[in-house]
């Protein structure tokens, strides 16, 4: 499974990228307004420090007006993925940037036919939110199964799911055994998958007994 990071931190990308674990990012106007940065500076600064896919999202909701957006988007970087909502409009945009080789990522997806409307107007990525469904008494994961389920059962669509509003590692676990495709995670959540309690106690174990022995690598 590939990991994305949710994030418009450039601190955050930055050191994450030298993990080599980073294959993209996303980002939304959320947090780019949390970021207090011209919107366009950041995407491309996000694009230099990142080879895989950068999704930057469209403001407008008629697809004519989106088109202009993601023209300008287009021109930061070739690694800019166009992010669009899931409305009419957007699947019409999705449509038309995808026959024009552009990456999409059709974002805020809540139900399985949705995401199979994505994948026939020929998304790149489709990004079902997890976390919110849960928020609201539904389980967001058996949404990952769903989507799964159809993609695989019809091999000509190439859209690869992009697990999104993931809150804790256990999303993760869980995201990567329904079969998605890629994580986009906080920045936050990526390094909680490194920690266990027991690697911990082995560490200072080892250390402990490496200290008694006085001797140095150095």
């Amino acid at each position: 499974m590939k990991f994305f990071v949710d994030t418009a931190d450039i601190v955050d990308i930055a050191d994450l990228a030298e993990t080599g674990l980073l294959d993209g990012v996303t980002t939304n106007p959320s947090l780019i307004a949390k970021s207090g940065r011209k919107f366009l500076d950041v995407i491309a600064e996000i694009c230099a420090f990142v080879s895989g896919p950068v999704s930057a999202e469209v403001t407008a909701l008629d697809t004519a007006t989106m088109l202009k957006e993601a023209r300008v988007l287009r021109r930061i970087a070739s690694n800019v993925a166009i992010k669009v909502p899931l409305t009419w409009d957007g699947l019409k945009a999705c449509k038309a940037l995808t026959d024009d080789g552009a990456m999409v990522n059709v974002t805020l997806c809540f139900t399985a036919n949705q995401a199979l409307l994505a994948a026939k107007a020929g998304a790149t990525f489709i990004s079902p939110f997890i976390g919110r469904l849960d928020d609201i008494g539904q389980d967001g994961m058996q949404l990952i199964r769903d989507i799964r389920r159809i993609y695989d059962n019809y091999p000509h669509l190439k859209t690869e799911i992009l697990s999104a509003s993931i809150r804790n590692a256990d999303h993760v676990t869980q995201a990567a055994l329904a079969g998605s495709d890629v994580a986009t995670v906080p920045p936050s959540v990526l390094r909680d998958l490194v920690k266990h309690p027991l690697t911990d106690k082995g560490l200072d174990a080892f250390l402990a007994d490496w200290k008694k022995t006085g001797q140095s690598v150095l």
